[in-house]
């Protein structure tokens, strides 16, 4: 098994920055990609960005590409998503995901993930 706890999230003004951690601990060995995922009210679940752990390579959705960037310390099992010029509809619950299944493709859907954090919500104003 493998947990996953988020932290990082709050209030911020539009233009402004947040940065979002995501430790993992118990069979961290397991992981091939850990993702990031957000949920207003009312809306799915959308992929935001993804790590690979093997390579570094990073992936995002058209949305945020420029302003998000995702990054990993596997030395702390933690992966962060640093946020800038952040926009009103960027609010949502924000979860970190890692897919312990997929060694060479990324996914970018939901059940393409095993484990999931709790969330910590994100929420700009305008």
């Amino acid at each position: 098994q493998v947990q996953l706890v988020e932290s990082g999230g709050g209030l911020v003004q539009a233009g402004g920055s947040l940065r979002l951690s995501c430790a993992a601990s118990g069979r961290t060995f397991s992981i091939y990609t850990v993702g990031w995922f957000r949920q207003a009210p009312g809306k799915e679940r959308e992929f935001v960005a993804a790590i690979k752990k093997v390579d570094g390579n990073t992936y995002y959705a058209d949305s945020v590409k420029g302003r998000f960037t995702i990054s990993r310390d596997n030395a702390k099992n933690t992966v962060y998503l640093q946020m800038n010029s952040l926009r009103p509809e960027d609010t949502a619950n924000y979860y970190c995901t890692a897919d312990s299944t997929r060694t060479l493709v990324v996914g970018k859907l939901p059940r393409n993930y095993d484990y999931w954090g709790q969330g910590t919500q994100v929420t700009v104003s305008s």
